[in-house]
Order: C-alpha cells, then sequence, then structure tokens
C-alpha cells in the first residue's frame, strides 16, 4: 500500500513549517520538473525558482526567501537536507534482513556483532570483525584481521584486505578496493623489484566512498581517510596518503603516494595530486587541475600545473587571443626592424 502523509506531518518530521494547507496528501518525491498531483519537491538554488510557476507538485520544500504565493510550501533552512529526510520517507533504502546466508562462507573465527546481515558469497575471513547492524552485501570480501564498525553497509564487491579498518555508518560501493598494494618499487637496472606494502588502510566514521574507488595500503603504517570524507566513482588514492575530515572529491580524482591534504578541501572531477605534498584545509582544486607543489590552506586551484584560480581565468582570457597577438608582434618586429635598418643607413651617411 502506498504510504500517505499530511503536509503538516512532514513539516514536524523535519522541523519546517507549512505556508498553504498542510492538510494535503503527499504520496510520493519527484524533481520539480518531473512532479505531479500527489507529489512534493524541492528547490534550493535560486536559478530553480522560476520553475515554482510551472510545477504540478502538490508540494515545495523552500527556504524562507523562496516562499511564493499561490502554492503548498514546507519552509526549511535546508532544502536538501528536509527532501533527503522525506526521500527516507516515501522510499526507504533496501536493508536485508540480519542473518549470515547459508552460501556466504565466514570463518568460525570470525566476530560478528548483532543484527549483522551477510549475504550470499561474501567471504569474511579468520580474525575479521562486523560491528553491529553491519551490512555485508553479495560478493563482499572481509580479509583477515580487518574491521568493520557499526551500521556500515558495504555493497557487492567490495574487498576489504587484510588488516584494514573501517569504521562505523561508513557506505562503501560496488566493487571499491580498500587495502590494494601501493604502487612501490625500486629500479634494478633495467626492471623493477617490489618493495613490500605491509602497512593498512584505516578509514573512519561517517566516509562514503564511491564503485569502484581504489585506496591503497601503506608500505609502512597507515593511509588514512578521516572522518566525514566523501570519495566518488574511480578515485584512485595511493599508498600512505592521509585526507583529512569532511573532504570531498569527485571522480577520477587521482592522489599520489603520500600526500597530505587537509579538512574540508574540495576536488573538482579528474583532479590530480603530486606525491609528498600537502594540501591545505578548505582549499577549492578545480577539475582537471594538476596540483604539483605544496599549497596553503584557503587557495582555490585550476590548471596545469595548477595556478591561483584568478590568475587561471586571466590567462584562459589571454590563450584565446594568442593567434591575434602574434601576429602583431610579427608585424611589430618588422617595423621595429625596418626601424633599426633606417637607423643605420642614417648613420652611416652622417658617418
Amino acid at each position: 500500500m502506498a504510504k500517505e502523509k499530511r503536509l503538516a506531518e512532514l513539516a514536524e518530521l523535519s522541523g519546517g513549517r507549512v505556508a498553504g494547507d498542510g492538510s494535503v496528501i503527499i504520496t510520493g518525491v519527484a524533481s520539480i520538473d518531473e512532479a505531479g498531483p500527489g507529489d512534493i519537491t524541492f528547490v534550493s538554488d535560486r536559478k530553480y525558482v522560476k520553475l515554482l510557476k510551472t510545477t504540478r507538485a502538490s508540494a515545495v520544500i523552500v527556504r524562507e526567501e523562496g516562499a511564493a504565493a499561490g502554492l503548498n510550501l514546507l519552509v526549511v533552512k535546508n532544502p536538501q537536507t528536509a527532501f533527503s529526510q522525506i526521500v527516507d520517507i516515501f522510499k526507504p533504502a533496501y536493508v536485508p534482513a540480519p542473518g549470515i546466508h547459508p552460501k556466504a562462507e565466514v570463518s568460525a573465527l570470525a566476530a560478528l556483532g548483532n543484527d549483522v546481515s551477510v549475504q550470499p558469497f561474501a567471504v569474511i575471513e579468520e580474525g575479521a570483525r562486523i560491528g553491529d547492524r553491519s551490512v555485508i552485501h553479495s560478493g563482499v570480501y572481509i580479509g583477515k584481521d580487518a574491521r568493520i564498525g557499526d551500521d556500515t553497509v558495504l555493497y557487492p564487491g567490495v574487498a576489504v584486505r587484510e588488516g584494514c579498518i573501517v569504521g562505523s555508518r561508513v557506505i562503501i560501493h560496488c566493487n571499491a578496493v580498500v587495502g590494494s598494494d601501493g604502487f612501490g618499487y625500486a629500479r634494478s637496472g633495467a626492471s623493477y623489484i617490489k618493495i613490500p606494502q605491509r602497512g593498512i588502510v584505516r578509514i573512519e566514521d561517517d566516509v562514503e566512498i564511491g564503485a569502484c574507488v581504489t585506496i591503497d595500503r601503506a608500505a609502512i603504517g597507515e593511509t588514512v581517510i578521516e572522518k566525514g570524507v566523501k570519495i566518488d566513482n574511480l578515485v584512485q588514492i595511493a599508498h600512505n596518503v592521509k585526507i583529512g575530515p569532511d573532504t570531498v572529491m569527485a571522480a577520477q580524482t587521482g592522489i599520489a603516494g603520500s600526500a597530505r591534504v587537509g579538512g574540508r578541501v574540495q576536488f573538482g572531477g579528474q583532479s590530480g595530486i603530486a606525491g609528498h605534498i600537502e594540501i591545505g584545509s578548505d582549499t577549492m582544486i578545480g577539475a582537471k587541475a594538476g596540483v604539483i607543489s605544496s599549497v596553503p590552506p584557503g587557495s582555490i586551484l585550476s590548471g596545469f600545473p595548477a595556478i591561483s584560480h584568478g590568475e587561471w581565468l586571466r590567462a584562459q582570457a589571454v590563450f584565446g587571443k594568442l593567434p591575434e597577438l602574434k601576429k602583431k608582434i610579427a608585424e611589430l618586429e618588422e617595423r621595429l626592424k625596418g626601424l633599426e635598418e633606417g637607423s643605420a643607413e642614417r648613420d652611416k651617411k652622417n658617418g
């Protein structure tokens, strides 16, 4: 049976207030351009406020300044947060029931907490410890002596290698690898010798890791992802890297070995960080930027090699004019050459 909530009930649940008819019945959630009768939607960006004139939604979640006459509104401080709460009401996430599926392989020497769910074909090796209410989906591999915290979800195909530590309330999406060997080799003549990678990865609480992310174990010591970090799909984090709290990384970011990243850093897609450098806290790194030297806190960087965003914008403005500038320089060189030749002729006559 479809769920139904009055708008006034949703306001109470999300800590907002109703502007309009609080008795209107909400049966679903949708984007503002696709919403119809019975749906609730949201507007958090001013550029979408114009869509309030045409939306067919029964109610809209807005900020105070986004209120519009003639609509049923749920007015809140943060529309995205409120919408997320309401999505969970109407479209709750699938959570497998607790218990170990008979087709899972769980070592007798592993320790599982209360209400853990282990799905078919998952493998949990000896010495591994799984916290309360965690969900281990199909095909997950948890290595020897690895530790998983409470309320953590590992989606199909995730591998958490031996000795690695994953905190509580962590989400790791399909086919991510935690604790693969770091890319460490020593040159020996014309060939390379593998340097043993015997450290671990430590992931702190409330981290989310996207699909197909690879986080390499340290050569010695730890690769560390601190509390609250959010990592998009297809990100590579090399050995002995340390990522500060609440940092966010868009897809295809790459962090080379032993780099140090502060807290609340924002990485644009396909950005790259050289090894053994430090990125100060609260730095913003633009898409496809390549950072090859340490930068202080609060930097805003773009381009390759990365420079301040303001300088990069000025350089880009010049870049499109380079053919014209080249032509003008060639003309000036010709004029200068003519002036020099004329001056030499005059000097010769006067000499």
